[in-house]
């Protein structure tokens, strides 16, 4: 109950008892858990702090919060916030603010009426988590964690038995599984918007992918990250392990330190011609969101998807950052000639650009190499990987630190590097060698999934290699990492485990690779159930399109008959007295005293009838005495016997065994 009178007659709240606060606390405590992953760890620690403190100062104390305090976290959280992150809108800023503001509501939640806007405010925060996540594995955890909040609401109705937590989640999760069907339904059927009625701004913080910069240690992170990147189907054989580089984005300028797309990426040319020297290969590709504009295609794409931009290095462009799982099909050339026949001197100035008073040890090597050679690119190549697989160096993701001149560092000191270090110090050389190169960065390998048959590219798949322009030949391919003889870390998700991505072979990663089949048929399914697929729902009916009215009068009619049945079931049953599960345990309890001997009168009383079967049963006097208070506390105390404490009255009935009756 919510309100009690007090003895002047004036209504007053009734204060939360000890249960219905703890769940409250743990239903705060799973709401900013589930946000945790996306805000500062240092914030969720204060915060479940703070949350922790409560619980043990109402429980050990029975004190209120002070007002002062609720007053100083209503002002701190906003200020924080903004200094955290530079502006209050977003949905990493959101997500910070609505959880401080949760748990300034649990600090002043003393009452019912409290505590049910507490859960309510809970679960709408709790369910804006799926902004961040909408992964299968995710989805059912936010489902999961909405039991507490069921249960919560359980332990504010009466008839619950003191202390008794689990009654309180066993009625939480039958509610959750029973919701599921309608929930089922009002996903299909409710008319979905072709845009997002809102949308959040980014803050330019959650991008993940590979980025347009690229130093010594960046994709370091990467290399470690076992999250799905794309998957790609193929309309026939993939292609070979060594054939699958995905190209990203052509990086042009160095500035001694990192490689950028530079100014040579900016220009207004017409993309490089390609001419195809062999079959093409088509396939789709299911693009995961970066918050980046670049796409990824098997090196090289012969022409642009729909509703993307083909530069004019032959990389692919969204006019739109991709902040959802994108859908398209490529045509790609695994053999083919890309370049013109010559190279515009603009384009070979950018292609032979380096940075003045860098490097000079490498200058001078490549320059050696260049006498040696006399003008024969080639054989220039071939000392460079050659150098790469007999000159010590080391595969490893633990590289050491670079100093300023970090080609020379790398080349002639260090030799430990991963295949940023190998793409950009090989792409250096060939410039100081005069030949024009560029450095590529995407993915490479992937694991090809038997059984669904599309390959599987994660984070970890990250690459760079370069790329080098040969008279007669275009733009060649060069993967110096390949060259590489000693390896430390191999590359993880790769079938062959070859050191051409980095990242560590974990045990449980082929369970993860095989489990990654739910979660496709999760984004495609679920995730990517958006307006137009709706649309086409009804297409088996010979409905080439549904629109929002067809949608509605279908839930509406589906509804209805839903109702009629319930109703129809109801009315066809007997009618006969409901069964009174109370009624039904005292008369087995009868049952089992009759069997002793002890009939109940015509005109006795349970009061009587179990007072007179105590004193014939002095051995089980004490439990009969408790049974028949009991008995007469949920029959006569309550409008309705509450039906937890009437299943304990029966589990206490089927345990009782009376002995012999006493003449």
């Amino acid at each position: 109950m919510i309100w009690r009178r007090s003895r002047a007659g004036i209504r007053e709240a009734v204060p939360l008892a000890a249960l219905p606060f703890s769940l409250l606390c743990a239903t705060v405590l799973c709401t900013l858990a589930a946000h945790a992953p996306h805000l500062p760890p240092w914030f969720t620690a204060v915060l479940a702090a703070i949350i922790a403190a409560r619980w043990w100062q109402r429980r050990r104390h029975h004190r209120r919060a002070s007002a002062w305090l609720r007053i100083a976290l209503l002002i701190a959280i906003p200020g924080v916030v903004l200094a955290v992150y530079g502006t209050p809108f977003g949905r990493d800023p959101g997500a910070a603010i609505v959880c401080g503001l949760l748990v300034v509501k649990l600090l002043e939640s003393e009452h019912a009426r409290d505590a049910r806007m507490a859960v309510g405010f809970a679960c709408f925060i709790l369910m804006s988590a799926l902004l961040f996540d909408q992964s299968l594995a995710f989805t059912i955890m936010v489902g999961l964690l909405l039991l507490p909040p069921l249960a919560t609401l359980r332990a504010l109705e009466s008839g619950l038995p003191p202390g008794r937590w689990l009654p309180a989640f066993k009625t939480g999760g039958v509610l959750l599984a029973a919701s599921l069907p309608a929930a089922l339904l009002g996903f299909m059927l409710i008319p979905r918007l072709a845009t997002p009625l809102w949308g959040a701004p980014d803050n330019g913080v959650a991008h993940t992918g590979i980025s347009d910069r690229m130093a010594p240690g960046d994709l370091h992170t990467l290399l470690t990250d076992s999250a799905v990147a794309m998957r790609i189907g193929f309309d026939g054989l993939p292609p070979p392990e060594d054939q699958r580089y995905f190209r990203g984005m052509v990086l042009w300028h160095f500035d001694g330190s990192a490689w950028t797309r530079g100014p040579a990426s900016r220009r207004a040319w017409p993309p490089a011609p390609v001419e195809a020297r062999g079959p093409v290969t088509r396939y789709s590709v299911t693009l995961e969101p970066s918050h980046r504009h670049w796409l990824f295609a098997l090196d090289v794409p012969v022409a642009a998807p729909e509703g993307t931009t083909l530069l004019p290095d032959r990389t692919l462009q969204a006019s739109r950052p991709i902040d959802h799982t994108l859908h398209y099909r490529v045509e790609s050339a695994a053999r083919y000639h890309l370049g013109a026949s010559t190279l515009d001197p603009r384009l070979r100035a950018a292609a032979l650009q380096l940075p003045a008073g860098y490097d000079p040890r490498t200058r001078e090597l490549a320059a050696g190499w260049r006498e040696r050679a006399a003008g024969n690119d080639l054989a220039i190549i071939r000392d460079a990987l050659e150098m790469y697989h007999n000159g010590g160096f080391v595969y490893d993701l633990d590289a050491p630190p670079l100093g300023r001149n970090s080609i020379d560092d790398f080349l002639f000191d260090t030799k430990i590097g991963f295949c940023e270090h190998y793409a950009s110090s090989f792409t250096f050389l060939m410039r100081a060698a005069g030949i024009p190169a560029r450095v590529v960065v995407g993915y490479q390998g992937g694991y090809w999934n038997p059984v669904a048959h599309y390959l599987l590219v994660r984070q970890s798949n990250a690459h760079s290699w370069t790329e080098v322009w040969l008279a007669g030949r275009g733009w060649v391919r060069i993967d110096p990492t390949a060259a590489v003889s000693k390896v430390i870390m191999a590359q993880a998700g790769s079938d062959t485990g070859l050191p051409l991505g980095g990242g560590d072979i974990s045990w449980w990663l082929p369970w993860q690779n095989r489990f990654d089949i739910v979660n496709r048929w999760w984004g495609q399914t679920v995730v990517g159930f958006d307006a137009l697929r709706q649309s086409r729902l009804f297409r088996p009916f010979g409905i080439e399109h549904a629109t929002a009215q067809m949608l509605g009068i279908t839930l509406a009619v589906i509804v209805f008959l839903a109702l009629s049945a319930g109703a129809l079931l109801a009315s066809l049953r007997p009618r006969t007295r409901p069964r009174d599960a109370l009624a039904a345990a005292q008369s087995r309890l009868q049952g089992k005293l009759l069997r002793c001997g002890i009939v109940r009168g015509a005109a006795e009383g349970p009061s009587d009838f179990y007072t007179r079967a105590a004193r014939a049963l002095p051995p089980e006097a004490e439990t009969l005495r408790a049974l028949a208070g009991e008995y007469a506390c949920l029959r006569y105390a309550f409008p309705e016997p509450p039906p937890e404490r009437t299943r304990a009255f029966a589990r206490r009935v089927r345990s009782f065994h009376p002995g012999r009756v006493v003449k």
